[in-house]
């Protein structure tokens, strides 16, 4: 299963084209995709016209979406913001830590552009897909 970041669906939404957009195009109707409700509520807050809002929101709609920060991946969200931290790595977005903690704890690939997800890679065993 592959867990969309909002950093490739922002792309994709405006038309960028790089190698995570291409990648979201090729899985698709391939791999089981799947997001997030606070990846959900980050594309969908950046709209600007109601009727772009509705048009994503019905294709964003048809993913499957997890609820993704219970208790438990809250704290274990802190516990690997902590360690990163400890390691002198500051994670900018609290969001983040609890979508890179989700994707560990549930063993999901992640398709992101964000290199604030790199250390969670490298450091926490976070799956990513690759270039």
């Amino acid at each position: 299963m592959i867990f969309l970041d909002s950093t490739v669906l922002i792309d994709y939404f405006n038309g960028t084209t790089n190698w995570q957009v291409e990648k979201l195009d090729s899985l698709l109707g391939k791999e089981i995709v799947v997001l997030g409700d606070y990846v959900l509520t980050e594309v969908l807050q950046g709209f600007r016209s109601n009727s772009d809002f509705e048009r994503a929101s019905t294709i964003l709609k048809a993913f499957p979406c997890f609820n993704i920060c219970g208790k438990e991946i809250a704290i274990q969200s802190a516990k690997n913001y902590r360690y990163l931290r400890k390691m002198g790595i500051t994670v900018r977005k609290t969001i983040d830590a609890i979508i890179a903690t989700f994707c560990i704890e549930n063993s999901l690939i992640l398709l992101h552009n964000d290199k604030d997800f790199d250390p969670f890679v490298k450091y926490l065993n976070l799956t990513a897909v690759e270039k």
